[in-house]
């Protein structure tokens, strides 16, 4: 296994053009870890914001609390937004979310009613997206504050999310509106402060402008609105943001997201860590594969959700990860790829929604993709990447690796100082977990349970997990998991980038 020391200079990951939009400089930045935190501090950034606050998603409920009593209850964010309108009528409230759920929600008396309030109070805009080919989604989670300080990530502001890192058995703040307790859920995002955050916002105003033909109004974009009671984990440092967007009337397929992906399997030497809803890229998988079937390949460690949220998730998703990790498996080092999920003291299963990767200990990426096909390039997809190889951000490692501790530690439910004694003493991923893991609240190995003959053929066929818009209208025998898997041995091979020799 191979140790800091003997990685050499490295080569930037990150390159614009390649596999980021863009690269700016972020004056601070800090991972927020659960809804929780989130939704507290986001409370607070809306409350803060001079101008404008921009809030674009996949989900939007207005009916939750972003601060939840001990009965789940609290002001709901709809009356919130609708008391900051009032607060500060010149200050834009401007929201964007997904059209297909948003228009599901509208079935709902109490969101429509609050919509409709929304409506009559000039400060608010509310718009649905549509502006994507049919059966993709806009899945972004972005929100900027005064085109400054943004945050891009994981977390949706919508129902069942809020859960503190805890993950503690029936905590009654795990209440949805409509009054059902929900499961322990696991999630993150970035905030970050500066240039990027007006790249974030370029972003937003690109989206909004394309869902509703009218830009955003100017405003000043400038100042610095960090709150004062929060420590970032990075200052001074450049990040890159990567894009997925499909082609859609004058607009370009983006697949930055998926290039970087496998630029990140290319360029691993000791491991990455990864904790993400689902794993079906059928060429994401076989570009591990080919890693493992190298003479010292690094680990690859998997934080996942014991099965998919949904009936059609499940069939799609669960049985197409059971496939490709099996797969995997049969590498020359296949024992080098564990994937895990975590449960609470009781052993009731931590669903798993984030979208986090960390290499190495010197490149971290926070956004909204998936490691499955929609999100390489069907869904609109944003991620934030700090990577200790650009100039700017020499030092970092030790930061990077401090959040890698802290995310085991949380799902281990030990102490920080244990996850990084015990890495520090074995060198790897997988025996400090298998060191650490014990009873009630912990990681536990994904049962890797055949699919049955329907659900399989929902997999293989790339069913509901299409890899383009137009693969959803060709035919089976034109698509699939052992084509994806083929294109991404065809790229490994092909593309030998870091200093790496085919074997």
């Amino acid at each position: 296994m191979s140790t800091p020391a003997s990685q050499g200079t490295l080569v930037p990951i990150v390159v614009e053009g390649r596999n980021c939009w863009r690269i700016e400089r972020a004056d601070k930045a800090r991972m927020i870890v659960d809804a929780a935190d989130y939704f507290k501090l986001l409370k607070q950034l809306m409350a803060g914001a001079r101008q404008r606050i921009l809030l674009i998603g996949w989900d939007f409920d207005p009916r939750i609390s972003l601060t939840p009593d001990k009965d789940g209850k609290g002001e709901p964010l709809g009356d919130y937004l609708l008391r900051l309108a009032k607060e500060k009528p010149e200050r834009d409230i401007d929201i964007l979310r997904w059209n297909f759920g948003g228009l599901k929600q509208f079935a709902m008396p109490r969101i429509l009613a609050m919509v409709a309030r929304w409506k009559l109070t000039r400060a608010i805009s509310f718009r649905l997206d549509s502006a994507h080919p049919l059966g993709c989604s806009h899945h972004q989670k972005v929100a900027v504050f005064d085109d400054h300080l943004a945050v891009c990530g994981g977390i949706d502001v919508g129902a069942r999310r809020w859960d503190t890192r805890d993950h503690q058995d029936d905590d009654p703040h795990r209440t949805a509106p409509d009054g059902k307790a929900y499961m322990p859920w696991h999630d993150s995002t970035m905030i970050l402060a500066g240039p990027v955050g007006n790249a974030l916002a370029d972003l937003g105003n690109e989206r909004w402008q394309r869902a509703t033909q009218k830009p955003l109004r100017e405003i000043d974009g400038d100042g610095e609105n960090w709150p004062d009671d929060l420590d970032p984990d990075f200052e001074n440092v450049d990040v890159a943001i990567s894009r997925t967007r499909a082609e859609y009337d004058d607009v370009e397929e983006i697949r930055e997201i998926e290039q970087l992906y496998l630029d990140m399997i290319a360029a691993a030497k000791r491991f990455i860590y990864f904790e993400n809803q689902y794993f079906t890229s059928g060429k994401i998988a076989a570009a591990i594969a080919e890693r493992l079937n190298e003479d010292d390949p690094p680990e690859f460690v998997m934080v996942m959700p014991r099965t998919a949220d949904g009936w059609l998730e499940q069939m799609a998703m669960d049985a197409a990860r059971v496939q490709l990790v099996r797969a995997i498996a049969k590498a020359r080092h296949g024992d080098r790829l564990r994937v895990y999920y975590p449960r609470t003291r009781r052993g009731d299963p931590i669903y798993v929604h984030a979208k986090t990767a960390i290499v190495d200990d010197r490149l971290l990426r926070v956004g909204s993709a998936n490691m499955n096909n929609r999100s390489m390039g069907l869904d609109s997809e944003c991620d934030v990447t700090i990577d200790a190889a650009l100039p700017a951000n020499h030092g970092v490692e030790p930061v990077i690796a401090r959040l890698r501790v802290s995310l085991i530690a949380e799902h281990l439910d030990v102490a920080e100082a244990g996850v990084a004694a015990a890495f520090e003493r074995t060198g790897s991923l997988i025996e400090t977990i298998e060191g650490l893991r014990g009873e009630g609240r912990s990681l536990e190995l994904l049962d890797l349970v055949p699919p049955g003959p329907f659900d399989e053929f929902i997999a293989n066929n790339e069913v509901l997990d299409p890899t383009s818009p137009d693969a959803m209208f060709e035919s089976l025998t034109e698509r699939g998991l052992k084509k994806s898997w083929h294109r991404g041995r065809s790229w490994m091979k092909l593309h030998r980038p870091f200093g790496r020799k085919a074997r």
